[in-house]
């Protein structure tokens, strides 16, 4: 099979490596594509701690295909079965992964691309940001997970404001059913908007999905008193300084809603395929950018560069 190796910051090459066998437990997907991840793009930019050249099809983790062959012990798969899977080699044309981490699709999803860790990331901070009908709620980087979360909070009965620094997003964020949209520009205009929105009190819930300093800063500013602040970005460029002062004042709740339990990532993907299959969520606007394996190098880079008109990267095998 083809399959992804990095061998240094910001290089890549295409290699024929032996498909993979399924261990006892496990199912082998003949993967239809993957999705990008901004975690991607730290171990791409060649971090001190990265060594080179990684695993074959190392870091894509947001495949989905059909199962082609299953080791012994699995029960309640077969051959045939599509499936979004969370393994973790998925920058290639066969992925393994236990039979208790991937989720089969639905008929109703057959012609959709379905990266399942992405979608089922959103639909547990959603689960997690505890969102009530009535609510004013700030969403503050409308990428990918911005845009599912400003749907799924808008489906909610909660008015949502979405921040985001692009035109663009902010074009998305009202297709998903932003009430407001804000350009993230001047930090003290996005202050005063906030508080002539909301009548002076800022916003019940505050979604920061960004990972930079500068939106969590943001974030605690534009929560109310009382407010629930959920962290939602990927902060892993270096530490992060808060304003404890500002935090402690408003007495304000605080929620890191990244997940590590295997366990919450499935429930996760399996409420998304319930979401997506019902039409609770519609994902479909949102994969802006598809590219054959040979250029993932060009899909890291646009998931970095943000060019006009991108969202969401797929690699697509067939």
């Amino acid at each position: 099979m083809r399959a992804a190796v990095l061998t240094g910051p910001g290089r890549l090459k295409i290699e024929p490596v032996r498909i993979p066998k399924p261990g006892t437990g496990q199912v082998r997907v003949r993967l239809e594509g993957c999705g990008v991840c901004a975690s991607n793009l730290t171990p791409w930019a060649g971090p001190d701690w990265m060594s080179y050249p990684t695993e074959a099809g190392s870091l894509g983790h947001e495949g989905w295909g059909i199962i082609d062959a299953v080791g012994e012990g699995v029960e309640g798969l077969g051959i045939g079965d599509r499936v979004a899977a969370l393994s973790y080699k998925s920058y290639a044309e066969y992925d393994v992964a236990e039979a208790g981490s991937v989720v089969r699709l639905p008929a109703s999803l057959a012609s959709l691309p379905f990266p399942g860790e992405p979608l089922g990331c959103a639909m547990n901070i959603f689960r997690r940001s505890n969102i009530k009908a009535g609510q004013t709620v700030a969403i503050i980087g409308i990428g990918f997970l911005g845009a599912i979360l400003t749907q799924l909070a808008t489906n909610a009965g909660a008015r949502v404001i979405a921040i985001s620094r692009r035109s663009f997003s902010l074009d998305i964020a009202r297709t998903m059913g932003a009430a407001e949209t804000i350009r993230m520009e001047d930090h003290n205009d996005i202050i005063a908007r906030l508080k002539e929105l909301t009548g002076g009190v800022f916003c019940d819930l505050v979604i920061e999905a960004v990972g930079k300093q500068w939106p969590l800063d943001l974030a605690a500013e534009i929560t109310r008193e009382r407010g629930r602040l959920i962290i939602a970005g990927y902060h892993q460029d270096g530490p992060r300084q808060i304003n404890m002062w500002l935090w402690n004042w408003r007495g304000l709740d605080v929620i890191n809603a990244h997940e590590r339990d295997p366990k919450i990532y499935l429930q996760g993907i399996r409420e998304a395929v319930d979401a997506v299959a019902s039409g609770r969520v519609d994902p479909r606007s949102l994969y802006t950018h598809f590219f054959p394996l040979e250029r993932l190098d060009d899909a890291l880079n646009a998931t970095r560069d943000r060019p006009e008109g991108f969202l969401k990267a797929l690699v697509v095998f067939r």
